[in-house]
Parts: C-alpha cells; structure tokens; sequence
C-alpha cells in the first residue's frame, strides 16, 4: 500500500509498504479521510515527540476490512472513527482517570502507523461507529473536536456565561459551536483573517475582533468593548506566543482561562504573575481527549456540529507531505487527505 512517512525530522516521503495485517483485538481499516493536523507540522519540525520512521496521520476515518482474533464487537463494512490515543491502563495516571497522561502513551500517527495511507491498524477499544449515510470527510473531525470537548469541559462553561475564542483555525470554530451549546449567550471569537470571522458568525459567534484594527485587550474589555470587564472564559486555540499572552489579560477578575492551542516543545511565553494573583486568574491547561471521542462520534453523527464549512479542500496522498510540510495557505482551515480516488 501506499504511505505517508516521517522518515527522520525534516523528512517525509510517499513510500510503498505491506498492507498491514490486524494482530489480536485489531481492526484493518480503509481509509477514508485523515485531516491535516498542526500537530502533524510539528512532528516534521522536530517540534513535538515521535518516533519516527512513522506514517503520520491521527485524524482519520474508514471502513473495517478485516479483523482480528477476539474482535467482538466491530465487523467488516463497518465505518469507524479512531480515538488515536492509547493509555496503558496501568499506570498511576491512568489508574487516576487521567488516561491522557499516561506514561506510556502511545498514538496512532504519532509513536505507531497512522491513517495518511491505505490502511490502518487499529485496536478494537479505540473505534467507534459511524453511520454509513454519513459524509466521510465529516468523520475525519471526530478527533480534534474530542480535543475541543475535553477544554470545554475543563472550561465550565454555565449557561449565559461569555466566551472568548482566540484563533480562527478548525478549533477555534469548533470551540466557537460548542461554547454556544454549552450555553454561552456571548461569544467572541479574535482572528485576523475576515473569512474566518464570517464563517465564526455563521457557526454561532455573536460576535468577532480583528486584532490588526487596534489593541485586542481594549476591543474586548473596554467599557464600550465587545465583553466588558471581560470573559468569563477565554479559551485561547491558536498556539501563538501572542495570543497565549493574551489570553489571561482579556479574562474577567475571577475567570478561566483555558489553553487548547499547542505551540512548539521548549517554546516559552512571558506572563505577569501578579496580575493573574490579583485578578485571581484559574489557567487550566487541555491536553488531548480522555473519554470525548464518542461524544465527538455522536456530534458528528447527528450534524449537530457543522464541519462542511471547514473543509478547505482535499488531496490525495502524492500531495500531503508538501501540505504538511509548509504553512496553511491563507485563509485555510482543514486540508483532508483522501486516499483513494
């Protein structure tokens, strides 16, 4: 089969390699669609930690094609999400609950084989089903809205509570719907790029900043600004220096501030301590999706998250490792990779 691999940092390259054969309690799965991921940018950065040579990909969605022995609960034919995150179980995190921070932690498209290709390998308890009536490339969302849930969870939002959203990209527009759900009545979302706030008012953001009009601080928190006094949440999802400091000054004296965005491995921001201590300031970090991805399936499977507007435009295998390997072109916001024609 044909595959995506991170052969070294800096290095990517389309190669043909076996069909991968499921072991005991895994599923051989076609690959319908796999998103393009800023994490994937990262791994071929050097960025965030892999184990490469590795065929990347952690966003993907298709079709059971074989299974293993003990596989009890999926047949073939059946299409599937993949929870690409794969606790231990053991461990003192996870014996916690905190499945997302086990020790020994191993992703699909990151430390294993992932979907930018053919096929895929997968364990049983990391699938979940998904209509066949649904739009494929609508499945390949499941993963980075799991990721959202977990920070809207963290977030607490109460119902007429005000959000702000920092960043454009398919989080931020995620989070934007989902904050709405969760029973915000004002949302904001801050983003330079005009596209990206029409499409953010389309989804549900009462509201949008442009910070290259003035001071985002003032737009927001002014008096006569969009949220006055400031955010009872702010969730910050674009993992820029900029907005990461940002992030606390446009909270409300007493509010949340949640970090979704992921910026590069030994990066470093500046904050001022004493005002997150006098403004009493909660800085809640989201890593990964512990327990979300079925309730993403559901929310995907229902339409009640709309991911048609996101999807920027598709490629085939042959052109993903130049789309994973440059910046996003302006105004884009998910590149899929289809494997097949």
């Amino acid at each position: 089969m044909k595959a995506v691999r991170l052969e070294a940092t800096g290095r990517l390259a389309v190669s043909r390699m076996e069909k991968p054969v499921p072991g005991p309690g895994e599923m051989l799965v076609k690959v319908e669609a796999c998103g393009i991921c800023g994490t994937d940018r990262h791994l071929f950065l050097g960025e965030f930690p892999s184990k490469p040579p590795v065929t990347l990909g952690h966003e993907f969605v298709g079709i059971i094609e074989a299974v293993g022995q003990g596989v009890s609960a999926f047949r073939p034919g059946m299409r599937v999400t993949g929870d690409p995150n794969i606790a231990c179980r053991r461990c003192p995190e996870c014996q916690r609950g905190h499945v997302n921070l086990c020790r020994n932690l191993q992703a699909i498209g990151i430390h294993r084989d992932g979907g930018f290709a053919e096929y895929v390998c997968m364990p049983e308890q990391q699938a979940f089903e998904l209509p066949q009536s649904l739009a494929p490339l609508h499945g390949a969302f499941c993963e980075p809205l799991a990721c959202c849930l977990h920070g809207v969870d963290l977030a607490k939002i109460r119902a007429g509570a005000s959000v702000a959203v920092l960043g454009g990209g398919v989080i931020g527009l995620l989070v934007v719907q989902l904050a709405r759900l969760a029973g915000a009545t004002r949302v904001v979302l801050v983003t330079r790029n005009a596209d990206k706030r029409r499409l953010a008012e389309d989804l549900g953001a009462t509201a949008t900043a442009d910070p290259s009009a003035g001071d985002v601080v003032n737009l927001v928190t002014a008096d006569q600004g969009l949220l006055p006094g400031g955010a009872d949440v702010v969730i910050e999802c674009a993992g820029v220096a900029e907005t990461m400091e940002q992030a606390p000054l446009l909270a409300r004296r007493g509010g949340t501030v949640v970090i979704l965005g992921v910026m590069p491995q030994g990066a470093r921001i500046s904050m001022q301590p004493f005002d997150l201590l006098f403004r009493e300031i909660k800085l809640v970090n989201s890593f990964l999706n512990p327990f979300t991805h079925g309730r993403a399936a559901d929310l995907i499977a229902t339409g009640v998250i709309k991911v048609e507007p996101l999807i920027s435009r598709r490629i085939g295998l042959d052109n993903a490792p130049e789309a994973i390997a440059n910046p996003a072109r302006n105004g884009e916001i998910r590149v899929i990779v289809v494997p097949g024609p």
